[in-house]
């Protein structure tokens, strides 16, 4: 039986930084440090006074020797080690958001990975979910209603509905919140609920990934709402574009994965 841990959380901030290939860049723990040699995004402990996006600056730079002009945030998890309890804020820096060569500043490695195509190991235990989540694109397009597609480092990305005769082949298929809630068996890679309201959200937290189908002003407000405290898993959001133009800067700001455009959601 799993007891709660109750030691005290330990703020942590990481960054996913990419290379204008669209890599990852993955280091290695230094010796002297918990699980040392072990691969993990850097980043380090959120110290006193500092934002995340501070602590991620002055991590990078002391580790790698880089500069981090900009992030946005991510996915925010929580994870139990054995010399830890952390809270871990992972901070999203594309290519041109960061500067500087990379040095090893801590004698540690450090290495360029693909999506989906990992490399080196072990990995730190706290990544391998979060390393399928790097798999899913950031950019979509489509429709709830037929599937939507993207590409990542690997090659094409297709999410369909799960009454599609070809889900059999897909990268993920999509739910309806109600089948979802009833435990509907399905065979495939990764399967995501479709949800409309804060109170579904709530429900799908065991999810690879979610789409947040959004059809009026009540829902973009909560969707804002829950991206400010932190989604775990990627929060795909789909409306139509009138919600779009509105609430896209604001969504994507916040940590959501994708933002999709569906006018066959009616806007209310």
């Amino acid at each position: 039986m799993m007891t709660e841990d109750t030691r005290p959380l330990v703020q942590v901030v990481a960054g996913i930084l990419l290379d204008p290939n669209g890599r990852y860049l993955l280091s290695s723990r230094p010796e002297g440090k918990p699980y040392a040699g072990y691969w993990e995004f850097a980043g380090g402990k959120v110290e006193a006074g500092e934002s995340d996006f501070q602590a991620l600056q002055r991590e990078f730079e002391e580790e790698l020797g880089i500069r981090i002009l900009a992030a946005t945030p991510w996915l925010t998890k929580v994870h139990s080690y054995e010399h830890a309890h952390v809270r871990l804020h992972f901070l999203w820096v594309e290519a041109d958001q960061w500067t500087g060569e990379i040095q090893s500043r801590e004698g540690q490695k450090w290495a360029w990975q693909k999506a989906g195509d990992f490399t080196v190991a072990p990995m730190l235990p706290a990544n391998s979910a979060l390393l399928r989540s790097l798999s899913i694109p950031r950019q979509l397009q489509g429709r709830l209603k037929s599937g939507f597609s993207g590409q990542n480092s690997m090659g094409e990305y297709h999410v369909v509905p799960y009454l599609s005769a070809q889900h059999q082949t897909v990268s993920a298929v999509l739910l309806d919140f109600a089948d979802w809630q009833q435990g509907k068996p399905i065979e495939a890679p990764s399967v995501w609920p479709i949800i409309e309201n804060a109170e579904q959200w709530r429900q799908v937290q065991n999810a690879d990934a979610v789409v947040w189908k959004v059809a009026d002003e009540a829902a973009a407000g909560q969707v804002a709402d829950i991206l400010a405290q932190g989604v775990a898993m990627p929060l795909i959001v789909a409306a139509p574009e009138s919600l779009i133009s509105i609430y896209r800067e604001q969504w994507q700001s916040m940590g959501a994965h994708a933002v999709l455009t569906d006018n066959d959601i009616e806007a209310v």
